[in-house]
């Protein structure tokens, strides 16, 4: 009696995983692999500081950029030290020489950005430095980076739209306590030699990196090569930095997350951040926003001629 092999003359049968058909198998017999692969690592540094008005307008297509594009980065927050004290301190190219210069400066930064900044604190109650919210900045970011992120937001729309002195200590103390952190004991540390000392560091990084502004963003990729992208700029813009310091001809963003997500986890949104994040009209935005949040318990309000959302 003949015995007839299952096996063909190649031993090239294979099941295949996603059909669950057996046969023949097209592959070579043999291909070279390696799990050892490094994912592409590209290092963004975000060089910034409380004060900043254009780092403020910069805001909506900065979380744009983060939510849909953020997976292929790593995000490094720098302070860059703005201003240390106001002796010897002048911004020739803004004609800022003096607290009372810099009113007019930002309400022309509110008006073209439309990020709402009020700015008659600068007449008021004018901030001598701001190194004392960069320390805060820091000391929390020694513990919980995402957390000083949210720091620094709220820092920002306290001092641009709410009007407050950030550089005070118990204006600082209330915002980290409304983190649901020990404000007083977080300021406290950052008045100590070890805020200087951090604020020390990200001052030599940012003067390695070349910065001379802000915001300045660079992108580098692990061979230290990269772009430098100074002020705020469009979307497509660090859309195509990003390309470039990858080598790729497209990306893969991810899907804006939904409004009462995003409102829910910012807290606050003012609607340019919404128009620049969902390609809305101005004209637009409460039929949007009704839409979207109709069951999430939120106010919409309104303050310098811009609508903002709050959650209740």
């Amino acid at each position: 009696m003949k015995v007839v092999s299952m096996v063909t003359n190649n031993n090239n049968l294979i099941c295949d995983l996603e059909t669950g058909v057996c046969g023949v198998s097209e592959d070579d017999e043999m291909e070279v692999i390696d799990f050892n692969q490094k994912r592409k690592s590209i290092d963004l540094y975000y060089v910034t500081d409380p004060i900043c008005s254009h780092c403020w307008a910069l805001e909506p297509v900065l979380r744009r950029f983060v939510e849909q594009y953020g997976h292929y980065v790593n995000f490094h927050t720098i302070m860059g030290g703005l201003l240390e004290e106001w002796a010897g301190f002048a911004d020739v190219s803004n004609g800022i020489s003096s607290p009372s210069d810099v009113a007019g400066h930002w309400r022309e930064v509110g008006e073209h950005s439309r990020m709402p900044i009020d700015g008659t604190l600068w007449l008021e109650n004018p901030i001598q430095s701001s190194y004392p919210p960069s320390k805060v900045f820091k000391v929390i970011q020694k513990h919980n980076g995402d957390l000083a992120n949210v720091f620094l937001r709220r820092a920002r729309e306290a001092v641009f739209v709410f009007n407050q002195n950030i550089a005070e200590k118990s204006v600082l103390i209330a915002i980290v306590n409304n983190l649901g952190l020990d404000g007083e004991k977080i300021v406290k540390e950052a008045e100590l030699s070890i805020g200087q000392q951090l604020l020390n560091e990200d001052f030599g990084l940012a003067s390695q990196l070349g910065v001379r502004g802000f915001p300045t963003i660079i992108l580098l990729n692990e061979e230290n090569k990269g772009v430098k992208i100074v002020g705020s700029r469009t979307l497509d813009s660090y859309i195509a930095g990003l390309k470039q310091v990858l080598n790729l001809d497209e990306l893969q963003p991810k899907q804006q997350p939904a409004l009462f997500s995003l409102l829910e986890k910012e807290q606050l949104l003012f609607s340019k951040e919404i128009e620049v994040m969902y390609d809305i009209e101005q004209k637009d935005i409460s039929i949007f926003a009704e839409k979207e949040l109709a069951s999430t318990a939120y106010d919409a309000k309104e303050i310098l001629g811009e609508t903002y959302f709050v959650m209740k």
